[in-house]
């Protein structure tokens, strides 16, 4: 176990889209600056609790998917946020005992937390890096990341409810694909992006909330979306909305008597196989 110094204080002066996430999902750790936010985007969106939930839900089934039917034994997940259990490498560990995962994120607060990620199984592993996803070549190049993964062999790279931050001045979609380049065939992509297909007008009052509280975002359509898996071979079902991705037919959402909408959820999905 391992992880990267932390280089900067917490900014508790302004929300972050990490603690805001960790309150959708109920969790404890994020500052009334976070929870201020969160709630005005509820206010606009009260589906955002359920596309939290979602997201979270599709990384465990994309996790075991892919553990189980594909043989991925190494995981790099960015974007990590703030731990909630089961973590990654929990799902992973679970299917597979000796899975390495190496997580990653630019927020000092999740680095605080970062211990509750380490806590791997002894056949497996897990490290922490403090890296940017915007920065690709400085992440891949971690010394860490390294001595954890073995980069001749298939990882599954884990992309959940990061890439809407990266604005397309950003250049999202050469930023996976140089994190793609990197992978060996074998490899997998298992992204969720958010989405504005399903209600327009109020995504575009919670892109005005997060862009004025100093976070650009920019939630895309299904076909841009799409884009990210180009040149790799979809799992069933595809990309598709987050709740219909393999559902757990024992799951909680599964068992309710009246499922999330698409509206709600406002998430899409997929995993991809690089050939």
């Amino acid at each position: 176990m391992s992880s990267t110094p932390a280089s900067r204080d917490i900014d508790t002066s302004r929300p972050h889209s990490a603690r805001m996430y960790d309150y959708y999902l109920g969790g404890k750790d994020h500052f009334e600056v976070d929870k201020q936010a969160a709630e005005t985007v509820a206010a606009v969106y009260p589906g955002i609790f359920v596309c939290a939930r979602e997201n979270r839900s599709f990384m465990h089934r994309a996790t075991r998917v892919l553990a189980q039917e594909h043989g991925i034994r190494q995981w790099l997940d960015i974007g990590t946020g703030i731990p909630t259990e089961p973590n990654l490498h929990q799902v992973a560990q679970s299917v597979v005992a000796d899975a390495r995962v190496v997580y990653a994120d630019n927020d000092p607060l999740v680095l605080k937390y970062a211990e509750r990620l380490m806590r791997s199984t002894a056949q497996g592993r897990t490290a922490y890096v403090e890296a940017d996803v915007k920065d690709p070549a400085s992440l891949l190049n971690t010394p860490v990341l390294s001595e954890v993964l073995n980069l001749n062999e298939p990882v599954a790279l884990s992309l959940n409810a990061l890439m809407h931050f990266i604005t397309d001045q950003q250049d999202p979609y050469g930023i996976v694909s140089r994190l793609l380049d990197s992978l060996p065939s074998g490899s997998a992509l298992a992204l969720s992006h958010c989405t504005p297909d399903f209600d327009p007008p109020t995504w575009q009052k919670v892109t005005d909330i997060y862009t004025n509280a100093g976070t650009p975002v920019q939630f895309r359509p299904r076909a841009d979306v799409a884009r990210f898996f180009d040149g790799l071979e979809l799992l069933d079902p595809g990309i598709t909305l987050g709740h219909r991705w393999r559902p757990d037919p024992l799951s909680d959402d599964a068992a309710a008597a009246e499922p999330p909408t698409d509206a709600q959820v406002s998430l899409w999905t997929g995993v991809g196989i690089k050939p």
